[in-house]
């Protein structure tokens, strides 16, 4: 497609003025004395690329310039400059270079006893807080945190109870919880036995047999044990035990114990069996009783058969329609359609003579399935001499063999949203149909439950919700004064209209763009999309003058790491020339999603110092208001201003108190991935309204969940809010992320005591806070009223009947789903010295979720999680840069683990630039 470009325009009236094509690209100018318009601008010959010279002039032939601001290029290359005239401006001086000489703050201190020594301004009730803090001075010296070790069951801290239930509620709301009901004897007893499954070997040659010291797939495991049932029913019945597809069966009757051999696709197994312990249900019994206070297109596989096939070909896949654990291996597509494939069908006692059965027929009277996807191949799982054709809507990746999202094509990536993303009331019925199908009338799970005692409800549960008020909200306005917003009551969302202005909007006076789209289909049409940014920015209250620089160019220039580090400094360079300020930030406007954002991320924020904002040619072209708005409010956050604030202070906090909201998560490597790093990530609130983070990021030893060096990040942050704000804080609440309830003692042992250890001193013990946020759990809200449908409303909090007996947990749905079915997030407070009830904390947490910078209404994950979860994807996209360094030679080996590779730019180190 040729690009019109239209760049004489202007004139006194403030047009864009340029010249025509010269030899060397765009033509050049400066800004007029009466018009101001922007040049376009290229680079000159001394650019160094990573090709060859014929390639070189190659390339300078084909794709022109950029723009600037001042003045244009004297000499050739791709395209000329074009700016405005040098105006010089001296950087701003490093926030933290006064770091070290931040005095001790006396004010918030505890005495060697662990009890507070409270200002004079301050009075603590006699509550849960004291109790707590005397908890802790039994544990604490002086001076010093006691590590515990996992040995130590004596002195170690365990999750706090819960002290009260929520009552908070701006109205009540009845739901449905896909939790079932069970029903059991106390009197009964389950009898554990330990099940160990090997290889069986030849004892002379068991030493020198590699292939079967490999581990068994859980899969196989399964397996084995329904053969071990089936050939030793009367010593193993199969309908009076439970595997837990380990190390462990749970029988209603007493097993003999001993070593059992059985085969299963070809290979011998030793399976021995020994008895554990015996459960006793009367003591679950007594455990409640003592807890519980209250109670997309399918067809497109057939026109990407060949895809589809090479895709497929080899995995391993279990089978649905019918009971089996056996898995198949996939051996190719059907050469008809699902619909039209038929067999001859023979009877096996003789007594009737073959017929010509079809496929779907026979799905449908053999298993009483109805296949639903008839127009597409089944998949082969047999061979060529003995064939079988199963619909693929049956059949499921065995479970080691998961296909990485990460390689997902867009369509595809969309297609399993789609199929993700069911509607509350379809979700709901299919769990209830997934339970009747297991556990239902007639089915082997009702019957092995029965032989257990044990009953199993079909309904979901019931529970009362409580909807929380959504907060008032504080923006600015064009005229300066403030604008109080209520937002709207059913998704909780404001708009940006109508006058209104972020809290605070900072000034982007010094950047560039890259445009990426040159020769490309979805090229960006820069004259358009600059000034419509420009100008919706300047209508949020931050101000944009005009581009330094902007530099056209292709994708081709983002595939190698080493040529964005030449071109980045090479821009940031041209743009010293027209102005001697630091560069505040680099658009960069791509045609499609690229890897080369990974390099563009690691070079820019840890070599080049200068911030990135990204975006796609499609959607800056459309630039319709809500997209521009939206890159208002990432400029903003990353030139460390406010976009919105809430009217009322936090709940328990008063006037005096300085507190710092710090978010923790771990992210780890794909599940294939055996030796890539985990990346720790951790940010701090530094400002009142908690709108303004500091962070931290790290890599450290593969698939360890515990934070290493926690203490001394903390303390670091803790210094920076210092810095920052002239004192310290005095009360710290942590929510961590990504850890299961078996990890609490973790994080309250290593991770908390860690902290405590490199922060304390004998004149500054804040007091700490730890929650605990989980997403990843498979429980859902759904409306039980008739007369309502869709998700639960935002601010939904249940703390009743489907919560921990006695942990300080709940459940907030804080955000609006509009499509699919929402997750509420699982918060349980495990430690709390600052004396929350449940109603401030579940206030608290709801609060948090409405000050998240990119988007104007509540998020579904509280903000400070939701950022390090944003840190840690930032870390993991260093990691596979630097991975793909240390292949390339270009970095040592191992490079990925050090922590170098991701230390930031001194520029950034105390900006959002994750967002």
């Amino acid at each position: 497609m040729e690009r019109n470009n239209n760049y004489n325009r202007g004139g006194n009236d403030g047009g864009y003025r340029g010249g025509g094509r010269g030899n060397g690209g765009r033509g050049g100018g400066g800004r007029g004395g009466g018009g101001g318009g922007y040049h376009r601008g290229g680079r000159n010959g001394n650019y160094s690329q990573q090709y060859s010279n014929q390639q070189q002039e190659q390339y300078q032939e084909s794709y022109g310039g950029g723009r600037g601001r001042g003045r244009g290029r004297e000499s050739g290359g791709i395209g000329s400059g074009r700016g405005r005239g040098q105006q010089s401006q001296q950087a701003p001086a490093n926030p933290r270079q006064n770091a070290d000489r931040v005095p001790e703050v006396n004010a918030w201190s505890r005495v060697a006893s662990g009890q507070p020594a409270v200002p004079q301004t301050q009075t603590l009730t006699q509550n849960r807080n004291d109790r707590q803090v005397e908890e802790v001075s039994s544990k604490l010296s002086t001076v010093s945190v006691t590590d515990h070790s996992k040995d130590d069951v004596t002195n170690a801290y365990l999750p706090i109870k819960r002290p009260d239930r929520g009552t908070l509620a701006m109205r009540s709301v009845k739901l449905l919880v896909n939790h079932f009901p069970v029903k059991f004897d106390p009197s009964n007893t389950i009898l554990r036995y330990d099940i160990d499954i090997k290889h069986a070997v030849e004892q002379e040659a068991s030493s020198s047999t590699r292939a079967l010291k490999k581990s068994i797939p859980k899969s196989s495991l399964r397996q084995i044990q329904e053969k071990l049932c089936s050939e030793y029913p009367d010593r193993i019945p199969l309908l009076q035990t439970g595997y837990d597809g380990e190390k462990n069966i749970f029988s209603a009757v007493v097993l003999q114990a001993g070593a059992y051999s059985v085969q299963v696709g070809g290979r011998s197994y030793v399976c021995t069996i020994k008895f554990g312990n015996e459960l006793n249900l009367s003591k679950l019994q007594d455990f409640l009783n003592e807890h519980l206070r209250e109670i997309q297109q399918v067809n497109d596989i057939t026109r990407n058969r060949n895809k589809v096939m090479a895709a497929l070909k080899r995995l391993k896949v279990t089978v649905t329609h019918r009971r089996t654990k056996q898995r198949y291996t996939v051996f190719g597509l059907s050469e008809k359609l699902t619909k039209d494939i038929s067999f001859v069908q023979e009877d096996l006692e003789g007594k009737k003579a073959p017929q010509v059965v079809m496929l779907t027929d026979y799905f449908r009277e053999k298993w009483g399935k109805e296949i639903m996807h008839k127009g597409i191949p089944c998949l082969q799982l047999g061979t060529e001499k003995k064939p079988n054709l199963v619909p693929m809507e049956f059949c499921v990746l065995d479970e080691d063999r998961r296909f990485p999202k990460e390689q997902l094509g867009k369509e595809a990536a969309r297609m399993l949203k789609n199929l993700s993303l069911l509607a509350p009331d379809v979700r709901r019925k299919e769990i209830c149909g997934i339970v009747h199908e297991e556990f239902g009338t007639g089915t082997h799970g009702a019957e092995v439950i029965k032989n257990f005692e044990v009953g199993v409800g079909m309904n979901m549960t019931e529970v009362n919700g409580r909807v929380m008020e959504p907060p008032k909200l504080k923006l600015g306005g064009s005229n300066g004064k403030t604008n109080i917003v209520m937002v709207d009551k059913q998704k909780c969302h404001y708009n940006l209209l109508q006058g209104r202005t972020l809290v605070t909007g900072k000034s982007l006076e010094r950047w560039a763009l890259i445009d990426f789209s040159q020769r490309h289909r979805d090229w960006l049409d820069a004259d358009s999309f600059i000034p419509k940014l420009m100008k919706r920015c300047t209508s949020l209250g931050v101000r944009m003058a005009e581009p330094l620089y902007v530099y056209n160019t292709n994708m081709r220039e983002l595939s190698d790491v080493n040529m964005v580090r030449s071109l980045l400094k090479w821009l940031v360079e041209e743009c010293r020339k027209f102005d001697n300020g630091r560069l505040q930030m680099i658009f960069c406007v791509m045609p499609e999603r690229h890897d080369g954002y990974k390099s563009l991320k690691l070079v820019s924020e840890t070599e080049i110092g200068v911030m990135t904002q990204c975006c796609l040619s499609q959607n800056a072209n459309k630039a319709n208001d809500q997209f521009l708005a939206n890159l208002g409010l990432k400029i903003n956050a990353k030139l460390e201003g406010c976009n919105v604030q809430l009217v009322d202070p936090f709940p328990h906090f008063n006037k005096d108190d300085r507190y710092m909201f710090i978010g923790a998560d771990v992210n780890h490597p794909a599940a294939m991935n055996a030796e890539s790093p985990s990346i720790a990530a951790v940010v701090a609130s530094v400002d009142r309204g908690a709108t303004r983070y500091v962070a931290r990021v790290w890599p450290q030893e593969h698939r360890k969940e515990e934070i290493v060096n926690f203490g001394s990040v903390c303390l670091d942050l803790i210094n920076t809010y210092a810095t920052i704000n002239k004192v310290k804080p005095n009360k710290i609440v942590v929510y961590r992320d990504g850890v299961s309830d078996d990890q609490f003692e973790m994080v309250l042992n290593k991770e908390m005591v860690d902290m405590k250890k490199a922060i304390y001193t004998e004149h500054y013990r804040p007091f700490v806070t730890f929650v605990v946020a989980q997403k990843r759990h498979t429980t859902r809200l759904f409306l039980n009223n008739e007369n309502e449908i869709g998700n639960v409303p935002p601010g939904t909090v249940v703390d009743t009947n489907i919560v921990h007996t006695s942990n300080f947990d709940f459940y907030l749905c804080s955000h609006f789903g509009g499509i699919g079915t929402s997750k509420p997030t699982h918060y349980t407070v495990i430690w709390d010295e600052i004396g929350f009830s449940s109603n401030e904390i579940q206030r608290l947490t709801y609060d948090l979720c409405f000050v998240f910078a990119r988007c104007t209404k509540p998020v579904s994950l509280v903000t400070p999680v939701y950022y390090a979860d944003l840190l840690a994807y930032r870390g993991r996209m260093f990691q596979e840069e630097v991975k793909q360094m240390e292949d390339s030679g270009s970095a040592p080996p191992s490079s990925s683990f050090d922590r170098a590779f991701y230390n930031l730019d001194q520029n950034l180190k105390d900006s959002m630039f994750f967002i």
